[in-house]
């Protein structure tokens, strides 16, 4: 293979919806006798109405090839059902594919959900020296490894307490600096990071630069965060619908593809919810849309001096002051702008979302955006409780183009060279600096 550290070819996975795992051999020869005889499966299937006619079968990955070379930091992007998870577990090596063939070079690291390869019973210590025997190390290695291991965590404190007490942060802290330290040649980083504080996300990015640059390991990281994305990664893959979309090493580029390309209930100046989606008590978004002065759907560019409403249009049907909702501004490479929404002020000021149908209104600033095509997704959630539309992730999205308008200079009237494009006022007062600085 060469420098090729992963080779996959022609990959395909498909699932057969609502089937269920019989769980014994005599189950499994009922069934097999029952299908051999052309009558219905007594174990094989839930709702077996519900998926007649060849639909109870799902492609989550389609003919799916790539090549990643050694050192690569390759960012796996796409929204929800894309495929990206489903990709990770069979590089993982937990499940195998239905077509195709991958080949990887040299031991596998996987970092893909809350606490997977640690026994709960066992503290974080004995955790790691478990890990580290899964992967093929020595005691005498580990015994190398562990006060780095420990250390990078930053749960020195809890470090011999059974991991089924720590919280979810714990559970990455600990989790990546056993996958980041022990003897692997790739490391395999799903959306986890996400639980995990600022702080620690940076300071995992910078180790996965660090484990690429340094010691020529590879690193495949999928996450939501394109700005993270960005950082990280000097490779990208984009999956859609279970198929590959985009792959270059100019991750930029696949990143502005992703960002651009519709996502769920995305329209692209004004989203309407065709029916159930989003279907909840609290607040069901019924519309989503920039809007001008005159209240009318911006569809075409405007100067960043202009009028622009963010609008939202939903029903509530009980009242809930956990409510949240506003929405989420992403230049076209990715990085996300600000996010707001309406309980950002004080109490006092929160409008009363009584049960009813609602037009939330917020105004864009005027001269602060720089000429780009803005993506702008609706969000909401009931706070500390659950996501209704998640930014990146399951969220309505419109576009808005911002060209010209930025200055009122003769001199300086172009695109800035930077996110932002604010005018900012100045002043200026004639002084006898001599004079001042004398009397400081």
């Amino acid at each position: 293979m060469g420098t090729i550290a992963i080779r996959v070819e022609h990959l395909s996975k498909l699932y057969r919806l609502g089937e269920i795992n019989n769980g014994a051999l005599f189950r499994d020869i009922q069934t097999w006798i029952a299908l051999k005889r052309g009558k219905e499966d007594p174990h094989g299937k839930i709702k077996d109405h519900a998926y007649a006619g060849g639909a109870d079968r799902f492609w989550a990955l389609k003919d799916v090839s790539f090549d990643i070379k050694q050192g690569d930091r390759a960012g796996i992007i796409g929204r929800n059902g894309a495929g990206k998870s489903t990709l990770l577990k069979i590089l993982s090596q937990i499940t195998a594919p239905t077509e195709g063939a991958i080949k990887i070079k040299g031991k596998v690291a996987s970092l893909l959900e809350v606490g997977t390869g640690f026994h709960g019973e066992l503290t974080g210590r004995e955790n790691i020296y478990l890990n580290g025997v899964i992967l093929g190390m020595k005691k005498r290695r580990i015994d190398q490894k562990l006060d780095e291991i420990i250390a990078f965590s930053g749960i020195e404190q809890h470090i011999d307490t059974p991991v089924k007490r720590y919280s979810s942060g714990m559970y990455v802290r600990l989790a990546f600096a056993v996958a980041a330290h022990l003897d692997s040649d790739i490391l395999i980083a799903d959306e986890v990071l996400a639980v995990g504080d600022a702080a620690f996300q940076e300071k995992a990015l910078g180790k996965m630069r660090d484990l690429s640059a340094g010691q020529g390991r590879t690193v495949l990281f999928v996450s939501h965060n394109m700005g993270a994305v960005e950082r990280l990664c000097n490779r990208g893959i984009l999956l859609e619908n279970g198929s590959v979309t985009a792959d270059s090493d100019y991750i930029t580029s696949v990143i502005k593809q992703y960002i651009a390309a519709p996502g769920e209930g995305s329209g692209k100046y004004r989203w309407r919810n065709s029916g159930e989606a989003y279907n909840n008590p609290y607040f069901k978004p019924l519309e989503f849309y920039a809007a001008g002065r005159n209240g009318g759907v911006i569809q075409e560019s405007i100067t960043n001096n202009s009028e622009c409403w963010i609008t939202i249009v939903g029903e509530i049907q009980e009242q809930d002051i956990a409510l949240c909702i506003g929405y989420a501004i992403y230049t076209s490479n990715g990085l996300l702008l600000y996010q707001s929404c309406q309980i950002d002020e004080p109490r006092e000021k929160w409008p009363d979302l009584t049960p009813g149908i609602y037009t939330l209104r917020s105004k864009i600033p005027e001269r602060l955006l720089n000429e780009d095509e803005y993506r702008i997704e609706l969000l909401s959630t009931m706070i500390n409780r659950f996501w209704i539309a998640e930014p990146m992730v399951n969220a309505p999205a419109i576009q808005l183009t911002i060209n010209g308008g930025l200055s009122d200079s003769p001199y300086y009237y172009g695109k800035r060279p930077c996110i932002l494009a604010p005018i900012i006022p100045w002043e200026a007062e004639k002084v006898d600096y001599a004079k001042d600085t004398g009397n400081r």
